[in-house]
């Protein structure tokens, strides 16, 4: 923060910049309000000092001035007033009329600029209002360490609690405290152990700062072991307490933020779950016939065009089966379209239960299938179709009427060498028209130009 001092008091200057610039702050100074005036120095100041008496304008005038301005800034701004004297009635009056915050005298010391000016410097401080106080719990401070501590600590909106040893769980519990002041009047090193393994126990632990002497380094060891954070030795000095408790509200919003990221990567990875399994549903919704529930025309030709890239890069044989369910339209015209459905899933569920897991079956039409074969060669293909013929021709299909329907299925079988993929599949296209040419029910392995198609149906 910037801390504005309008004040001809330059040894009051210095021990405002030693007490304050080392944390981080910046001390500006102008000489009276009318140079402040000039250069409208307080434009970057978040709290104003100024002399209370001068010429030929006092610190009361320029509050009051400040006080009356429509800027924001100007009603909120902490405004002290700087005396070489204690205020007299006459003085309290005029700070009330003015509106200021308070005093700060020329000769105060150090340690009690922080204690008065600490607060407002960290920001803590509003006008007009009153900390927002933040529990410490105090455990083996003897009664002395604890008065004095509360007293460093309370202008700083932490509040000092001091239950008994015994009842530390349940007062933490209750407070839910996020500091620790811990002391050694309550059984030495072996009882601050104690004190905390019991909190730690319950989960009731909060950030920890070790007030005493302890010069074994083994025991030194089990205390940082056992949770404590920090150390302030005795005597107790009002500066190193604070900047303890400063650095452990640091550390408490630091951890703070590290609780929220984890969280929010915690939720991110949720949501990304389940846009992976909607993803996975749409997917395959897109890729699935819903009646047969193989594979549609869009994944067959995705998966074509990937087994014919395999083959084109590495050699990798396939095979691919066309296959027609012989007169369906008489199927659809006899029974009705009800019964023509029900047909499909069946003979769909028979393609699928012949062939291996990393084969692929498709519905690319009304009643037509297609059969990716992964490092098949071209006679073990049309093995495979024979083996579907003979499953579909074999096994009539049993209607809830009671009536039996006799389905046969003609296919064509092919390999790669045709030179894209429009051209194989016109190429085992003709070995189906082929099949059904020759009478149904039949597998025709597509021709190439050194060997016309070939029926490979035994029993026909």
């Amino acid at each position: 923060m910037n801390l504005l001092a309008i004040s001809r008091h330059s040894d009051l200057i210095e021990r405002l910049r030693t007490a304050f610039e080392g944390a981080g702050h910046h001390i500006l100074q102008a000489e009276d309000p009318l140079e402040a005036l000039a250069r409208d120095a307080w434009n970057q100041a978040q709290v104003l000092l100024v002399d209370a008496a001068g010429e030929p304008m006092n610190g009361y005038r320029l509050t009051q001035l400040l006080r009356g301005e429509a800027r924001v800034l100007f009603q909120h701004i902490p405004i002290y007033l700087i005396l070489d004297h204690p205020p007299t009635d006459l003085d309290l009056q005029a700070l009330k009329a003015s509106e200021a915050d308070g005093f700060i005298h020329t000769g105060q010391t150090l340690q009690q600029l922080l204690y008065h000016l600490g607060p407002v410097m960290s920001g803590g401080l509003p006008r007009h209002g009153s900390l927002v106080h933040i529990p410490v719990l105090a455990l083996g401070l003897h009664s002395a360490l604890a008065r004095q501590s509360r007293a460093i600590l309370q202008h700083y909106g932490l509040e000092l609690h001091s239950p008994r040893a015994r009842n530390a769980v349940q007062a933490q519990r209750a407070l839910a405290a996020p500091l620790l002041l811990l002391g050694l009047s309550s059984g030495g090193v072996e009882g601050a152990l104690d004190q905390l393994n019991q909190l730690r126990e319950h989960n009731l632990l909060p950030f920890t700062i070790l007030l005493g002497q302890v010069r074994d380094e083994a025991l030194q060891r089990r205390l940082f072991l056992g949770g404590i954070a920090d150390w302030v030795p005795l005597p107790l000095s009002a500066p190193r307490l604070i900047h303890a408790f400063k650095r452990a509200m640091e550390w408490q919003h630091v951890r703070r933020i590290q609780n929220e990221y984890e969280s929010a990567i915690h939720d991110l990875r949720e949501r990304r779950g389940r846009l992976e399994i909607e993803t996975a549903a749409l997917r395959n919704e897109v890729l699935t016939d819903p009646l047969t529930e193989l594979l549609n025309r869009r994944a067959f030709d995705q998966n074509l065009e990937h087994a014919l890239r395999q083959w084109e890069r590495h050699r990798r044989a396939f095979v691919l089966l066309l296959g027609d369910i012989d007169h369906f339209k008489l199927i659809n015209d006899r029974f009705g379209h009800p019964v023509g459905d029900e047909v499909l899933r069946q003979i769909a569920g028979r393609i699928r239960a012949s062939l291996r897991k990393s084969d692929l079956a498709f519905r690319i039409g009304g009643e037509e299938f297609a059969i990716l074969l992964t490092e098949t060669s071209l006679k073990a293909g049309a093995e495979v179709g024979n083996k579907l013929r003979r499953s579909i021709d074999e096994n009539p299909i049993l209607l809830p009427t009671g009536q039996s329907i006799f389905p046969t299925m003609s296919f064509g079988v092919g390999g790669p060498g045709a030179s894209t993929q429009e051209a194989l599949m016109a190429q085992v296209d003709r070995a189906l028209y082929q099949a059904k040419r020759m009478g149904r029910n039949q597998v025709v392995v597509a021709a190439d130009e050194e060997r016309p198609p070939q029926s490979l149906s035994a029993d026909r």
